[in-house]
């Protein structure tokens, strides 16, 4: 067993046998319960399948489980095994671990006092290992294998995969591009099952691994890689084809470029003086005439691409109001010479998903977000994203001033905003980054936008991607809150809608990851997690404690244990005023509570915020200090009362957290 203030890790089938009869071999397994009638929580206490509570739930005697409802209004409910010795804090299947309290379990008398929680291991016991080359029986999930343990084996999903092995199904896919702060792609990301690629665009070669990887390729350098009988002019990710002066046609066939002077010489013989004028007026007119040829097919082809990436569509969506539809529309030509055709050494930003050019645009600097990949749901996205800034007006959030859409991708053109991110200015190398002051009031101008962006906007919109990279800030490290691609509108009369998970994980809603119901708490959860990072000056999408929890458990679980400050930022703990960090802590700790019903507002969010610069400024506002403590009071006074009461009850929240995202 290891050791490390307190929490120790054993074999769970070595140390528990004499507890009750655990984990037997599959041939006394049944069948995995689905029945609705499964209970699948106890309190906040998750219970995935191979365990269960009722029969025909749980795998077999040893999975079963108890839950004993608190007795008393306001009492936790808590998980026992099934002959109610030990108690669990938690299950986690990807892991194959439960927590539990050690008490009246004795591990190493010498090394781990009663009644500390211990993390244990668990496997199916079997008298022989794992099948040769064949899944064993109970990894009922497609992608998922077998591992070999000290009498017996555990389930596990393949790499690319993750879930729960034990049942079918259970082993999801992972699309890799979807987190590009994970995994890293500079060029054309494409998810494939269980990894995905990454190549440079067509028309670039090189790694699109490492940033500015892909190189163009010069087409006109090898006459092989064109189809160019004129005039190769290399042109980013592609090639340009021109007839010679003096002449016109088809560059791209042999003889397809005719000259001028040459195809009315023999006319001109034949009419004589007399047709000279009408020669003169054909020489002149043909390039006239092919260049209205060219045009015409541009904007055929321009029309074609605007319908594609419906075009039709978002001037609906905007007709409602006549003055955004006047300027929301923008022709391809402008937004070409503003960045120079694109020139690559004008983008300033991007990912996996597309490039950031800086351009001038009516004499203003302009942000053009142009897309790699060409698929439906990144149109959807961009058409969701144009409907949703379209009818947003807040100094917090990032203005759009018009879109493109006569280009094979969509363009989409924001406010330039010139300092970079939030992630980028918290996580700079060197031990001091923004001020205690700057971040509190950045988390503050953050909770105004979501508030407006849940209650003062035409329908509440959900941002469903609330991160420090997707928060800009300008000059004067105003915060501006960004990317809508994800975000949705609510209806007014519902509370939530169904929908497929989206986000970052670390910054993710637990309870949407797991039953995919997007509320107002899901960007409630992920504003909480910003709170912890602008504390911490930690990543949350790839921070793991000793134990292998997560950002924000440890987090909590230092609040709870009155240690918060062995994890908090040295220069915030330096400037705070009046213990502000510990108040920050602990609403940090009520937004990312696992529950939505138990998270406050972004309204509340916001007043409480408003109250800490107010008593931090020393600015006599009553009203506004009354109203803050009257919204937050209930929350906040719950809090410390179940930090100081209840710390175990705490504990088994955040250690479903510390496992809520397996690879």
């Amino acid at each position: 067993m290891k050791n490390a203030g307190g929490v120790g890790v054993v074999a769970f089938a070595a140390a528990v046998v004499a507890t009750a009869t655990l984990l037997p071999p599959f041939g006394a397994a049944a069948t995995p319960g689905s029945s609705s009638s499964c209970t699948r929580t106890c309190g906040n206490i998750s219970i995935p399948y191979p365990f269960g509570v009722e029969p025909g739930c749980y795998h077999a005697a040893g999975f079963n489980l108890s839950c004993r409802y608190g007795e008393r209004e306001g009492s936790p409910d808590l998980l026992f095994l099934g002959d109610g010795t030990v108690q669990l804090l938690e299950i986690s299947v990807p892991r194959s671990t439960v927590r539990i309290n050690s008490t009246g379990l004795v591990l190493r008398p010498d090394r781990s006092p009663k009644g500390l929680p211990a993390t244990l291991d668990w496997i199916i016991v079997n008298n022989s290992p794992c099948p040769t080359n064949v899944s064993a029986p109970e990894c009922r999930s497609n992608h998922s294998s077998c591992q070999s343990s000290h009498g017996g084996y555990r389930c596990q999903c393949s790499d690319g995969y993750q879930g729960n092995p034990y049942v079918s199904g259970g082993c999801q896919d992972i699309d890799e591009c979807e987190s590009p702060d994970i995994y890293v792609c500079y060029g054309d990301c494409k998810n494939t099952q269980g990894s995905f690629v990454c190549q440079c665009p067509n028309g670039y070669t090189g790694n699109a691994s490492m940033p500015n990887g892909c190189r163009d390729i010069d087409e006109c350098e090898n006459p092989e890689a064109h189809s160019c009988c004129g005039i190769c002019k290399n042109l980013p990710g592609s090639f340009g084809c021109l007839c010679h002066d003096g002449t016109y046609g088809n560059p791209f066939t042999k003889g397809g470029c005719i000259t001028i002077k040459k195809s009315f010489t023999g006319l001109s013989i034949g009419l004589g003086v007399g047709g000279g004028t009408s020669l003169l007026l054909l020489a002149l007119g043909g390039p006239i005439i092919m260049r209205r040829i060219k045009q015409r097919k541009v904007k055929k082809m321009r029309h074609k691409f605007f319908k594609e990436n419906h075009g039709l569509l978002l001037q609906q969506l905007i007709s409602r109001n006549t003055d955004i539809g006047q300027r929301m529309i923008i022709t391809l030509r402008d937004l070409e010479k503003a960045t120079d055709n694109f020139d690559r050494a004008r983008i300033v930003g991007g990912g996996g998903h597309g490039d950031v050019f800086k351009g001038i645009l009516d004499l203003q600097v302009v942000a053009i977000k142009k897309s790699k990949i060409v698929v439906q749901r990144e149109i959807n996205d961009f058409i969701n994203e144009v409907a949703v800034l379209s009818q947003v007006n807040h100094r917090n959030v990032v203005k759009l001033l018009g879109c493109c859409l006569e280009s094979k991708v969509p363009l989409l053109v924001y406010e330039f905003i010139s300092n970079g991110t939030l992630y980028n200015h918290l996580h700079v190398e060197g031990p001091r980054s923004l001020s205690w002051e700057d971040r509190m009031r950045i988390a503050t101008e953050v909770a105004k936008a979501l508030s407006y962006l849940h209650s003062s906007a035409s329908m509440p919109i959900f941002h469903r991607d609330v991160k420090s990279s997707n928060i800009l800030l300008d000059g004067a490290l105003t915060a501006k809150v960004s990317d809508f691609g994800a975000s949705r509108y609510i209806p007014i009369d519902q509370t939530g809608v169904v929908i497929a998970v989206q986000g970052t994980f670390g910054y993710l809603d637990l309870m949407y990851y797991y039953i995919g119901r997007l509320t107002d708490k899901s960007d409630v959860f992920s504003f909480g997690v910003v709170l912890v990072e602008l504390l911490t000056r930690k990543k949350p999408n790839n921070y793991h404690s000793i134990d292998g929890g997560s950002l924000v458990s440890h987090f909590v679980s230092l609040l709870v244990e009155g240690k918060v400050d062995d994890i908090i930022d040295p220069q915030v703990l330096e400037e705070e005023k009046d213990r502000e960090v510990q108040e920050v802590a602990t609403l940090a700790s009520i937004c990312t509570k696992l529950k939505g019903e138990d998270r406050p507002t972004m309204r509340e969010v916001e007043m409480t915020l408003q109250n800490f610069l107010v008593k931090r400024s020393q600015v006599a506002n009553t009203q506004s200090s009354h109203d803050a403590d009257n919204t937050m009071a209930h929350y906040m006074s719950t809090e410390r009362a179940n930090n100081q009461a209840s710390r175990q009850y705490t504990m088994k929240e955040n250690m479903l957290l510390s496992a809520s995202f397996p690879r």
